[in-house]
């Protein structure tokens, strides 16, 4: 299932680590797994668990605990607001409210033609800049105002 890149790029983070440590690589081989297939299906977790060589239950343990792993398949876009207290009390609810009218659905849903998936985080370290979102957990926007969440979409929807 995981191509020869992917391997390779799990095999550069596992040698990051004495091999008797090799589970210690288990996150960054989850999300190395993740960004080929775009999502963590039982298969893919138990692909991880025998390269690694750890027990494929440890591996479904982590992706499971840490919300940035997709256990199920996700649009083009995922977009990830912050709704704790402090995101939440500064405009991380009114953010979510104009995504979902804007796109037609709710937390944890897809739009129709696969392109966007909307779901809520918690504390993403950025009380300061809220409210604030991730775009497929790499790309943090800050202080998003109705003008900029429109944009933002705008942008992905091209």
């Amino acid at each position: 299932m995981l191509s020869e890149q992917c391997l390779k790029k799990i095999d550069r983070e596992l040698a990051k680590y004495p091999a008797d440590q090799r589970q210690s690589a288990v996150m960054a081989a989850l999300a190395h797994a993740q960004v080929e297939l775009g999502w963590l299906s039982p298969e893919t977790m138990h692909e991880v668990a025998d390269y690694i060589g750890m027990p494929a239950i440890a591996v479904q343990e982590v992706a499971t605990f840490y919300n940035m792993y997709n256990l199920k398949p996700v649009g083009k876009h995922k977009i990830t607001v912050c709704t704790n207290l402090p995101c939440a009390l500064s405009g991380g609810e009114r953010a979510g409210k104009r995504i979902k009218d804007a796109l037609g659905i709710d937390w944890r849903e897809t739009t129709a033609d696969g392109q966007f998936t909307l779901q809520e985080g918690e504390c993403m370290g950025a009380c300061g800049d809220a409210p604030v979102m991730l775009v497929n957990n790499h790309r943090m926007c800050s202080f998003m105002s109705d003008e900029k969440i429109d944009a933002l979409l705008e942008e992905l929807n091209k």
